[in-house]
């Protein structure tokens, strides 16, 4: 091994080539189920297939797959971040509350939200790196933090145009419009800009983790921690830079619900640290790499989005779809892990 040059475990190389039936059903199940509930949706309901409505789950997953996306380097250097969720949710909060309370516009309020995801991020790598708190301890304490801390300068309420404000003064600004154009526009009338914002995010990431040798260490340091130490990489510095960019991206995903919904409502990110988790877990079956990968969250936050989406429009009962989704899911993964178990 040279120096400063970290080896990579054998479970993060690249899978063989081997054109097998069962390798290909292994590396593309996720794919194949994927297929196979587009052509069972636009089957059962005609509209499914309608441009208009794929559009719309690229832009309802746009959100997720940005999320997923930051956690999912923090996967990679066998960390875990639990508080991507609360900080999107928090940075919802924050960039309606800077354009409303303080009067900021958009030029302004952007780079300061996504700075605090920074700090955020940043808080969570000195918790992790230099007091050797567990990460998912750590995040989970910045979880609680934020979501208790989001809901004090307003006293708990949403944050919308004429807000009362605890002191008992009504807030004199409003949401910028050039701000509400990264939600709600859109390329050539068709491709949602958040849809334009989720590509870049994932070409970007896709190409540092899988063809720079900073990708390279990031994984290596998941898969030895110590020996690639001793190769000559500073892990610290490794850790610190994946939970600013986890933090980073989990604002960005903030700004986008902000921007959609206009206002800062105290329940906008409820579900989204599931929901991004999910898609970043899926994505470890995605070509059957068997880890975690910035192509297979893109696709697994896609795959979540059109069964829910499917699932909606043949009028499935709310409370059975987690339970088809979960289904589902299972068996893309049963697939993958179960057919490679069985060659080994």
């Amino acid at each position: 091994m040279s120096e400063g040059t970290a080896e990579i475990p054998e479970q993060v190389r690249p899978a063989s080539n081997t054109v097998s039936p069962q390798e290909f059903v292994r590396r593309g199940a996720v794919f194949l189920l994927l297929l196979a509930l587009v052509i069972i949706f636009s089957f059962a309901q005609p509209a499914f297939i309608n441009i208009n409505n794929l559009m719309s789950i690229l832009q309802a997953v746009s959100v997720v797959a940005i999320i997923g996306a930051g956690v999912t380097v923090t996967l990679a250097i066998g960390g875990f971040d639990l508080s991507a969720g609360a900080v999107a949710a928090s940075s919802v909060m924050a960039a309606s509350y800077a354009m409303i309370v303080w009067g900021l516009n958009a030029y302004e309020t952007v780079p300061l939200v996504l700075a605090f995801g920074a700090i955020v991020g940043l808080a969570n790598a000195l918790l992790i790196v230099r007091l050797k708190v567990p990460d998912l301890l750590a995040t989970l304490a910045t979880m609680f933090l934020l979501t208790g801390l989001q809901l004090i300068p307003t006293a708990g309420r949403s944050i919308s145009v004429g807000l009362i404000l605890p002191d008992g003064t009504t807030a004199s600004g409003r949401v910028d419009s050039a701000f509400l154009t990264i939600g709600r526009s859109s390329l050539f009338g068709i491709i949602p800009f958040p849809v334009i914002l989720m590509l870049i995010v994932a070409l970007a990431l896709y190409v540092l983790t899988e063809r720079t040798r900073l990708g390279r260490l990031l994984y290596a340091t998941g898969g030895n921690e110590a020996a690639t130490r001793l190769a000559g990489a500073n892990v610290a510095r490794l850790k610190t830079f994946a939970y600013v960019l986890s933090g980073t991206l989990a604002s960005l995903g903030g700004i986008i619900v902000a921007a959609r919904v206009g206002r800062g409502d105290v329940s906008s990110g409820a579900s989204l640290l599931m929901d991004s988790v999910a898609a970043s877990l899926i994505g470890f079956a995605v070509l059957g790499l068997r880890r975690p990968n910035v192509l297979g969250t893109t696709i697994g936050a896609v795959f979540v989005g059109v069964l829910l989406n499917g699932l909606t429009m043949l009028n499935a009962p709310y409370y059975t779809q987690d339970f088809i989704k979960g289904a589902v899911l299972v068996g893309a993964l049963a697939l993958t892990y179960g057919i490679s178990r069985g060659r080994a």
